[in-house]
């Protein structure tokens, strides 16, 4: 459900700017439109998940807001003549919602969302269908026919979110682990993360001991390096294909609806996945900022209908 907010002197009339935004574990990316509908400019900043924290996020936000105005040629307006749609992960959490509200600056307009919303909104242009995504997180959705809404996986890192690129980074990280103790062979994919990372044991400790999401998706993609070279890499990229099929089948179990399969790690796994699930695949109409874009300006109409 979406959470919304408007300023006291809300007025369809001072509304100059839509604004769609899509946050997540690695970084934001705004778009800015007119309220004629014009697509004029677009910002990028870092992460703006609000488990990371609701200061960062709203730092994000209005960094990549300014580059989106900045890359239009604007000046910054006054934010009581813009909207704003997000998809936010971590915005399924109501004290996390509440407690970004709260911080929030004065926009005329904010509908907060969670990013899989803004994605599902985005791939089919508001209509039914389903999406995987699989990047740094992992979650799938789906809009059936009747309105039903349906949500899986998304349940976060490290406790969920199996095949995402974090969890496949902490697995290979646990296999560097486990050969630099001698308790498995050191393959390929153990010696690439040493590579990177270290092959000491006090500084692979101080890593694991602070990295967050963000650290272990940028070891995902020495798996799929590996992959031909390690047999510990190979049995990784099967278990993602699983999960991406199970997530598919929990969302759609007749595999009826069209399916946007997205995020670096979805995409990288196209075909390695079955015949059955790959034939329910389609391009997506729009991304999760469209998504957001579409969220607030739905939220707009609702209010002067």
């Amino acid at each position: 459900m979406s959470h919304t907010c408007y300023h006291p002197a809300f007025e369809q009339a001072d509304i100059r700017y839509a604004l769609g935004v899509d946050g997540g574990g690695t970084g934001t990316r705004v778009r800015l439109w007119t309220s004629g509908g014009a697509l004029v400019g677009h910002g990028e900043s870092g992460p703006s998940a609000l488990a990371q924290g609701i200061d960062q996020a709203w730092k994000h936000i209005g960094q990549a807001v300014e580059r989106a105005f900045a890359s239009a040629g604007l000046s910054m307006p006054n934010p009581n003549h813009c909207v704003l749609g997000l998809g936010l992960a971590g915005a399924v959490a109501p004290h996390l919602a509440a407690a970004f509200f709260r911080a929030a600056p004065e926009y005329a307009l904010i509908v907060l969302e969670t990013d899989s919303r803004t994605a599902l909104m985005g791939a089919h242009a508001g209509r039914s269908g389903a999406i995987v995504a699989v990047g740094t997180g992992a979650v799938g959705e789906a809009l059936h026919a009747d309105g039903r809404r349906v949500a899986v996986s998304g349940w976060g890192f490290p406790v969920g979110d199996e095949g995402s690129g974090a969890w496949l980074g902490l697995k290979a990280m646990q296999i560097a682990h486990r050969a630099l103790d001698g308790r498995a062979p050191a393959g390929t994919l153990a010696q690439a993360v040493w590579r990177q990372v270290s092959d000491r044991r006090d500084m692979l400790l101080e890593w694991s001991s602070t990295a967050r999401q963000h650290e272990y998706a940028q070891l995902a993609p020495l798996v799929f390096e590996c992959a031909d070279t390690d047999a510990a890499a190979q049995s990784l990229i099967v278990e993602i294909g699983q999960e991406i099929e199970d997530m598919a089948l929990a969302l759609d179990p007749g595999l009826r609806l069209p399916i946007v399969l997205l995020g670096s790690i979805g995409l990288r796994m196209v075909d390695r996945l079955p015949p059955a699930l790959r034939a329910r695949l389609v391009e997506a109409s729009g991304d999760a900022v469209d998504g957001a874009h579409r969220l607030v300006r739905q939220q707009m109409k609702e209010a002067v209908a």
